[in-house]
């Protein structure tokens, strides 16, 4: 056996003696009193306080049903370990993105039933959130805290390029216009502020083709990596590249300090307009809080106004593990999430906006976001993007990632990287999809 082997074996069985010793602490010996249920979560600090929180309030309702709360790092790798050993929780914290992969994989139970016995329905949520948990057509997931985007920008910046900073651009073309006006150079030419960058923060590589009307895929069997719109789109991102230089670019990108820092460069006023998510507040108030700042929708291509106020949704779901011990009592918390009361407790704490339709005027007039109306109206237009739902999603994205940076780096003209891609996902996609039918089951 070689070291590498060894050193993997021995790092599997830590993994399944943390999860066996984290399941000894949340599940102790059943005796008299509530059914005592076991959920681990991602979540830490404030956003891991405002869960606590809900089920603190949730364990006090009633008492039938007792939630032991446990922070995991890594969830989704380990949850399916948990799930492939027979030994997993009975409710468990996931990502959106996660849903199609857990459901073709069969590692979560179908909640449809379990809906229709407490009253929950698609009507009682904003669609673009309920669709991320419904699958084939199953729920598998409800949401706990979504999320929208929008372009922050900074006010002070823009009057120190002579912009007016009541007057945010409202198309890609102006954006760039006002980027180039921001854009400063020292006197060794080293870029030391930027206007815009498609790469800050990195998190939406995959996706700038939604922008322009792209799609990653048809729907049906498909993958359209390399479709005009997306080309398009990664011409515009490669026109950052052309205009200040790759080298330059990436170069003082390597300069940014931690997201969760004041260092974080939107924060330390070295880039003017991000494009970023409702969380972002939390830490503009924590790290910058002086901050002259908007939140406005992220501008369109002049020539596309079809496509204005989009925004990319996503959001944190609550799933119930195969081979849960306890899945009825597991969702009678879910639904106590899922009610207005204890979903407005959790996004509250997490200062985002509410996946519910009904949101009460106490919500509305004590959130601290001064935007938080704009992050909760975007997602219920037409123009709101999820990832794909893949189960090859993962796999996807970092073929995606890859192209991104090779665009960026001017390695590959938009239409070479993507046409990789493409030639690289068709035959994966059609791998995916014969799995897919040999099981009976059809997108």
């Amino acid at each position: 056996m070689s070291l590498r082997s060894l050193l993997t074996g021995l790092a599997a069985l830590g993994l399944l003696a943390t999860i066996w010793y984290s399941e000894r602490i949340v599940a102790p010996e059943r005796t008299e009193g509530p059914v005592r249920i076991t959920y681990w979560e991602k979540w830490t600090g404030f956003e891991g306080d405002a869960m606590r929180a809900v089920v603190d309030e949730f364990n006090r309702s009633q008492d039938k049903v007792f939630v032991n709360l446990l922070t995991i790092s890594g969830i989704q790798d380990k949850t399916l370990l948990a799930v492939a050993g027979g030994n997993p929780p009975d409710v468990a914290g996931l990502y959106g993105p996660n849903v199609a992969q857990y459901a073709d994989d069969r590692a979560i139970l179908p909640l449809d039933d379990l809906c229709r016995k407490y009253g929950i329905t698609a009507e009682q949520y904003i669609p673009a959130y309920w669709n991320i948990g419904y699958y084939k057509g199953h729920v598998y997931a409800l949401p706990t805290t979504p999320a929208s985007t929008a372009l922050h920008y900074n006010r002070a910046m823009f009057r120190e390029a002579g912009l007016n900073p009541d007057r945010p651009p409202r198309t890609l073309e102006e954006m760039d216009g006002y980027a180039e006006k921001v854009y400063q150079r020292d006197p060794s030419g080293r870029l030391v502020r930027a206007g815009f960058m498609p790469s800050e923060p990195g998190w939406w590589n995959w996706g700038w083709g939604y922008l322009f009307g792209g799609r990653l895929w048809d729907g049906k069997s498909k993958i359209t990596a390399n479709s005009p719109e997306n080309v398009r789109a990664f011409e515009w991102v490669q026109s950052y590249s052309r205009k200040y230089g790759a080298t330059e670019l990436q170069q003082f990108r390597q300069g940014f300090g931690n997201f969760s820092s004041p260092q974080n460069a939107f924060l330390a006023q070295q880039v003017s307009m991000v494009l970023q998510g409702v969380w972002m507040y939390n830490f503009i108030d924590m790290y910058a809080p002086k901050l002259d700042w908007r939140a406005v929708p992220f501008p369109h291509p002049a020539d596309r106004p079809d496509l204005a106020n989009s925004t990319y949704v996503d959001e944190d779901v609550l799933v119930i593990p195969r081979g849960a011990k306890h899945p009825e009592e597991a969702f009678q918390f879910i639904r106590f999430v899922q009610s207005q009361k204890g979903m407005e407790m959790l996004c509250m704490g997490q200062r985002k906006h509410t996946p519910l339709v009904e949101v009460s005027e106490e919500f509305r007039k004590n959130h601290p976001n001064p935007y938080i109306e704009l992050f909760a109206e975007l997602p219920k237009g037409k123009n709101n993007y999820a990832p794909p739902q893949l189960g090859i999603w993962p796999e996807y994205r970092a073929e995606l990632t890859n192209a991104f940076d090779e665009i960026a780096l001017l390695k590959k003209t938009p239409k070479e990287a993507l046409d990789a891609v493409q030639a690289r996902m068709q035959p994966i996609m059609d791998d995916y999809l014969k799995v897919q039918r040999l099981r009976g089951e059809e997108h």
